[in-house]
This record gives structure tokens, C-alpha cells and sequence, in this order.
């Protein structure tokens, strides 16, 4: 007789039910089971791979774009470098127990302001399998349980990498409830995740708008809300050539199908001749489509004309939108009116114009002569990320381990009353 499949709710009881365990212990077992899981993921390296081979013919006989694809694939190094991620975030410090501050009343009371676990985790995300141990690890080693309901288009490697964190979980003690993957990939599953009040202590979604906006719309229990990345580089009239190239070109090409990667690139207009047509044949070289305004038309005549859609839109793909511009005011317009408040990126030579770019754009991230692709926990020291949050509550930016953790006041008395 076949096993009955448990409901997200109860997943969610499980979960819930053994998060105090996780939080009282301490940070060495928490760490072997990240190490535990690690060593799994070496060792089960080949069958990872096989599920996710399963997961990206499904892709391709659909019709995927390259780029999906590409943030689909284990292929390469990407297990091992799941595996570093882990050990990573093990050589970071426990954020759990951080003393805030610290101060004692003139009645004698004394008050503590301490980092705590978030409780239980509900992430929802797209495609990215890799995704998966990242939040997993951010979440065991801040001393969060987690309940994950990846992509369809991730099914068969998501549910590898769920039982892999499992047994590492078990290898060390504790139980495999602390992490579990939903179990049905219907679209149902989300709308239940998200009403799941008194159970889940917030959800977080990655992935594209209309994920993001869904939840948003949905959700009966609090949200972090992950941002789209219209991300802009903007090349000053004083920017080094070489360099700013360089930046464009890593910006957009590296990974064209993840959130920190450049879609839009603003010129300013004493550039727009000695500058810019070179550095767009560099990136067509590439395999880049640019889609220009007029002025960048008639520098750049292999350029498609674009459209407002295209000044608003997160391509995710190897598509580029590039305009011309008369001054750092215009490029802020332009930035204020289409960003996303992602990560913005200023390429110049002029501190005036860098420090001025820096205070008044409102991003997540806001980068001086350097790529928008910085944007990322990892590259921040975090270990991993769950999420770029373009919000302003509780956390912006790359989210790690502090990020999944909330506060509590220690109140030590002797008898005092009001």
C-alpha cells in the first residue's frame, strides 16, 4: 500500500514542531550538519546530477531559453560549489545570542536586545536548485526549520537535494522535519503555504515578478518581499573607456538570466561616439541583442529600436536596452522611473558625480565603477543568500544569516514592579 503523502499544513506542523529543537542547540551542532551535508554532496555528486539531467531535458523539450537553462544546470563545478557555499557559512560567526545593545534602568532593571530565529521559514522560489542548499544553510545555521516549494522546472533535482539535507540532518541527531521540500509541485500548494497563519513565521518568494507580485497579493502571513533586477550601469561623460566596457560587458554577459545582471545601460551622450560604439560591438560579439533608442541607432545602426516596454522590462536573457543621455540629472530620471530598486552601477572618473549617484539613488545596492554582478551574498562574505530584498523593512539587499533572525529583550529584575 503506497504511503500517504503528508499536506503542506502538516509538513508545516512537523516543522514547526521540532524549530524550538534547532534553536536550542548549539552553534557546533548546527555546523556539523552543514559539514554533514556538505560531505553529501560530494559523495552523491553523480546522482544530483542525473535528477537534474532529468529536470533540464524536460526544459529543453519545452522550449526553454538558454539562459533558464543555464540557472537550471548542476552541470560543472556548481555541486562542489554548493558544497564550499556550506562550509562557508560554517566559518561565519553564530548570529544567534548577538547582544544589540545592552543597558540597565535607574529602578535596577536590566534589558538585553538578543539576535533570535525567525521560527519557521516558508521560501517559494523559481528554477535555481542551487537555491535550495542555500537557504538551507542559511536557515539550519540561524537556527530556522524550512519549508521549501521550488519550480516544477526544478522538480526532480529539488527533491534529491530535499532527501540529501535530510539525511544530514539525521546523520547528526536531529530531525530530518527541520528541512523539508512540499511535496506536490500543483500551484495549489503556494496559495496554501501562503494562508498557513500561526504555522509560518514569514515567506520569502525568489524568482520572477509575477511570483513575487502573486505572494505579495496572497500571502496571509508577513513577507519579504525578493526584487526584479532592472539593474542599470550608467557611463559617465569622465568614465575610463576600458574600464567601463569591462563593467558592461561582465554586467550583462556572465549570467544574463539572474537578477544582478545588467539590462539596461545609460550613456551619457559626450560618450555616445568615442565610447559606444565599440563597446556594443563587444557585447554583439557576445551574442547580445541591443535594443537602442534613435541616438543610439545612429552610432550603432545594427541596434533594434526599442520600445518603453523595454525600458522597463528584467530580460533575463541576452537582450540589452540602451539609451543615450544628456547628464547624470537624466540618468537619475531614468533610474528613478524604470529601476526596480535592485542594484544600480555608475561608471566615472568625477567624484562629484559618484558621491552624488551614490546618495541619491534608491537601490538596494548602488555601485561605483563596478559590476552590478556584485550584488550577491557570497560576494558580500555572507556565505549564501536567500534573496536580494529591494524592500525597507526588516532587511534590504543580499539577506544571510542575520537577515533570518529577529529580536527579543532580556529583562533581568530583583522584584521590581511599576
Amino acid at each position: 500500500m503506497a504511503a500517504t503523502i503528508p499536506t503542506v499544513r502538516q509538513q508545516a506542523e512537523n516543522a514547526k514542531r521540532v524549530a524550538g529543537e534547532l534553536a536550542r542547540q548549539d552553534s557546533a551542532t548546527r555546523d556539523r550538519a552543514l559539514l554533514a551535508i556538505a560531505r553529501m554532496l560530494i559523495d552523491e555528486a553523480d546522482l544530483l546530477r542525473e535528477a537534474n539531467l532529468r529536470d533540464l531535458a524536460r526544459a529543453q523539450a519545452t522550449g526553454t531559453p538558454l539562459p533558464l537553462l543555464d540557472r537550471l544546470s548542476l552541470a560543472g563545478d556548481r555541486v562542489s560549489e554548493m558544497a564550499k557555499g556550506l562550509r562557508d557559512i560554517v566559518d561565519l560567526p553564530d548570529p544567534l545570542g548577538e547582544v544589540l545593545r545592552g543597558w540597565t534602568r535607574p529602578n535596577g532593571l536590566r534589558i538585553e536586545q538578543i539576535r533570535v530565529p525567525l521560527g519557521l521559514v516558508g521560501f517559494i522560489y523559481e528554477s535555481r536548485p542551487n537555491v535550495t542548499i542555500e537557504a538551507t544553510g542559511l536557515c539550519l545555521k540561524s537556527g530556522n526549520a524550512l519549508l521549501l516549494r521550488g519550480s516544477s522546472a526544478a522538480w526532480e533535482s529539488n527533491l534529491a537535494l530535499v532527501a540529501l539535507v535530510q539525511r544530514g540532518l539525521e546523520s547528526v541527531g536531529l530531525s530530518p522535519d527541520l528541512v523539508q521540500g512540499v511535496l506536490t509541485p500543483e500551484r495549489y500548494a503556494v496559495d496554501e503555504m501562503l494562508g498557513l497563519t500561526g504555522l509560518l513565521d514569514v515567506v520569502i518568494p525568489r524568482g520572477g515578478a509575477g511570483l513575487i507580485q502573486r505572494v505579495i497579493q496572497l500571502a496571509k502571513v508577513p513577507v519579504i518581499e525578493t526584487g526584479v533586477g532592472n539593474c542599470h550601469v550608467y557611463v559617465d561623460a569622465s568614465a575610463d573607456a576600458a574600464m567601463a566596457t569591462d563593467i558592461i560587458v561582465n554586467s550583462k554577459c556572465q549570467r544574463p538570466g539572474v537578477c544582478n545582471a545588467t539590462e539596461s545601460l545609460l550613456v551619457h551622450s559626450g560618450r555616445a561616439e568615442d565610447w559606444l560604439p565599440a563597446a556594443l560591438g563587444r557585447l554583439g560579439e557576445a551574442g547580445i541583442e541591443i535594443r537602442g533608442d534613435e541616438r543610439v541607432r545612429q552610432v550603432f545602426p545594427e541596434a533594434v529600436a526599442a520600445t518603453e516596454a523595454d525600458w522597463e522590462t528584467e530580460y533575463l536573457d541576452r537582450i540589452l536596452a540602451v539609451r543615450v543621455v544628456d547628464s547624470l540629472d537624466d540618468a537619475l530620471a531614468h533610474i528613478s522611473r524604470y529601476g526596480t530598486r535592485h542594484s544600480e552601477a555608475i561608471v566615472t572618473s568625477d567624484y562629484a558625480s559618484a558621491e552624488r549617484f551614490l546618495a541619491e539613488v534608491d537601490a538596494a545596492a548602488v555601485y561605483v565603477n563596478a559590476s552590478t554582478r556584485f550584488t550577491d551574498g557570497g560576494e558580500f562574505g555572507f556565505g549564501a543568500e536567500v534573496g536580494i530584498s529591494t524592500q525597507k523593512l526588516h532587511a534590504r539587499g543580499p539577506m544571510g544569516l542575520k537577515e533570518l533572525t529577529t529580536t527579543k529583550y532580556l529583562v533581568r529584575g530583583n522584584g521590581q514592579v511599576r
